[in-house]
């Protein structure tokens, strides 16, 4: 081992014992978290146990425990039994936490039955940024997050689920039953009878699990969302970005400030959509800023009037996207971002008065197309649902659609090309914005 960095005698012993402020440098976030947690008056925010009991086994302070949860916190350590891990191996808790080692029981505990306390602690670290000049600007960003709770999906039971669930086993029961026909008609024998006895057994456990459903079924139609969680009560099962897929957990709200990226309040919710959860988060953040207005940003998951006005009404500036949320196509009803439209032809005998040329502008009717050469034909105002233009139209009457899908499963459409509209008696399509794109 002779040319390399030697590492010292393990059996080595020392006269002097090593000191834990050695280990740790000044610049250390620790030393932070120890100071943060030392200024605060944890009988005033609402802390269980400041006051040590007059008998019986002597407690953790509160004060240790808020400390190992804050480190846990900045360094993505959640489960009470990894923070007891590290209370025992990493020298920045074993200094933190002056060689306690609390149990993973008591650290769950003390997240369980502080919960409201360790908010307040949360707000008085929003109050420390502000003293600091760290959020001087009055911006948030807003936005959710889906977290999963310890409830599995099978002990989550919706009214999707229930029917579902039902229909597997009713399936079930048929194919068994099935079977035992099968089997009545075959020759008696041992293994027939072993068989017709496995299949009983598995008829019995069906039935008995149909009775369990049903009982679940009156406790899910009896609760306010129709929705259940054996495990966890208040968690609900939420759709996530990914197709086809979805947790059973609760929905983080976040505000963030955009300067310094602290986050200044948030909140925790059941409800899996963020479209009612704008003008809520926009207050705390602003009661939590202390400011008289404030600038908001969210995407296009949080677009609700009624939240708009809400925010608007507290001098909150809110900057999001506007989704196309037209209700045209569940009423029938071509929606307003579809390229299918209904073309009129020349002849206005048959045409309806609101579908006329007359009803559109002028600078509408002027213009001309241009693989024709005929006026195009504006689309018809009244609102005729699909299923009845398309039995009203014919080869000889005054409408025709002239689109395709351009892909299996696809609801975009595609306009037919400018050699097929020159060799057809139809006007060429308009284009999807309107009139301002020429047909190519």
């Amino acid at each position: 081992m002779k040319r390399f960095v030697e590492g010292a005698d393990r059996g080595q012993s020392t006269l002097l014992p090593e000191c834990l402020e050695d280990w740790i440098d000044e610049s250390n976030p620790v030393r932070v978290i120890d100071a943060f947690v030392e200024a605060l008056n944890l009988a005033k925010l609402g802390f269980d146990g400041v006051v040590p009991a007059a008998t019986g086994r002597p407690s953790y302070h509160p004060s240790v425990l808020l400390k190992l949860y804050i480190y846990g916190y900045l360094n993505r350590v959640q489960s009470s039994r990894r923070l007891e891990r590290e209370a025992g191996r990493n020298l920045e808790v074993i200094w933190l936490l002056r060689r306690l080692v609390p149990d993973d029981k008591t650290i769950a505990d003390f997240r369980k039955n502080n919960g409201p306390a360790i908010r307040k602690v949360c707000a008085e670290f929003v109050a420390l940024c502000r003293q600091k000049g760290l959020l001087t600007k009055a911006s948030v960003a807003i936005d959710g997050s889906k977290f999963k709770a310890v409830n599995n999906r099978d002990r989550n039971f919706t009214r999707g689920k229930v029917e579902r669930r039902r229909a597997q086993l009713e399936k079930s029961v048929a194919r068994y039953l099935s079977q035992l026909d099968k089997a009545d008609r075959q020759e008696p024998s041992d293994t027939l009878a072993a068989k017709t006895e496995h299949l009983k057994e598995k008829l019995a456990k069906l039935e008995s699990e149909m009775q369990r459903l049903d009982a679940m079924e009156k406790q899910m139609l009896a609760a306010p969302d129709q929705q259940i969680s054996l495990t966890d009560p208040d968690a609900r099962s939420m759709a996530t970005s990914g197709r086809g897929s979805g947790v059973v957990g609760y929905n983080v709200q976040v505000a963030v400030d955009t300067e310094h990226h602290l986050i200044v309040t948030h909140e925790v919710t059941n409800v899996g959509s963020d479209r009612s959860q704008l003008a809520r988060v926009a207050k705390q953040a602003k009661a939590a800023l202390k400011t008289e207005k404030l600038e908001a940003v969210a995407d296009r998951g949080y677009f609700n009037g009624e939240e708009i006005l809400g925010c608007d009404q507290a001098d909150i500036t809110v900057t999001l996207p506007k989704p196309m949320t037209s209700g045209a196509k569940a009423a029938g009803c071509f929606g307003n971002r579809t390229s299918s439209m209904f073309l009129m032809r020349t002849s206005t005998a048959a045409r309806p008065a609101s579908a006329s040329n007359t009803t559109l502008p002028r600078w509408r009717r002027d213009r001309r197309c241009a693989a024709t050469g005929r006026m195009r034909a504006g689309p018809a105002r009244s609102r005729i649902s699909a299923p009845q233009a398309r039995s009203a139209a014919s080869p000889a009457g005054n409408m025709s659609m002239y689109s395709k899908p351009c892909r299996r499963g696809s609801t975009r459409t595609r306009k037919p090309c400018a050699f097929a509209a020159r060799r057809s008696s139809i006007p060429s399509a308009p284009s999807k914005r309107g009139w301002e794109r020429r047909t190519s």
